[in-house]
């Protein structure tokens, strides 16, 4: 991966073979990345995508394994216990069938490049696991 920081932007490339998350979690570290939105687009070839079912609360996940196209790339960064935490969405289509997923972005390796801009908010919100709901949700009283 490289990339350029500009004021509270970032710009960045993502190679192929090179995972999303992973890159991302680790640009946070070296950057000191605590609050912040990701956007992004490109192309990807090997991905797992969640989806949360509320009732059971529970992720399941699908494997999406093939040339796909980033439609969307969205989420958001905070922190949980001090690490980064990446609450990620992904929409992707298959370039042969048209078939389109999307959820929550568990893995994704780039197959072409990605391209990924995060826009830093001066500032910290945690994550607290909630019994009640069933996942991590953002806590303001840091």
């Amino acid at each position: 991966m490289e990339y350029r920081r500009f004021d509270n932007t970032i710009v960045a490339r993502i190679d192929k073979g090179e995972e999303i998350v992973s890159s991302l979690e680790k640009l946070c570290i070296d950057e000191d990345i605590h609050l912040g939105v990701v956007s992004g687009l490109g192309a990807v070839n090997d991905v797992t995508i969640g989806i949360f079912d509320t009732e059971e609360k529970t992720y399941y996940s699908k494997e999406c394994k093939g040339d796909f196209e980033i439609a969307s790339l969205t989420g958001n960064i905070t922190r949980m216990n001090e690490k980064p935490y990446l609450h990620l969405h992904i929409t992707i289509g298959n370039t042969q069938t048209n078939e389109n997923y999307g959820g929550h972005l568990n893995k994704a390796v780039i197959g072409a490049t990605g391209e990924i801009f995060i826009t830093i908010i001066p500032g910290k919100v945690g994550r607290e696991f909630s019994q009640e709901i069933g996942l991590n949700l953002m806590k303001f009283n840091m």
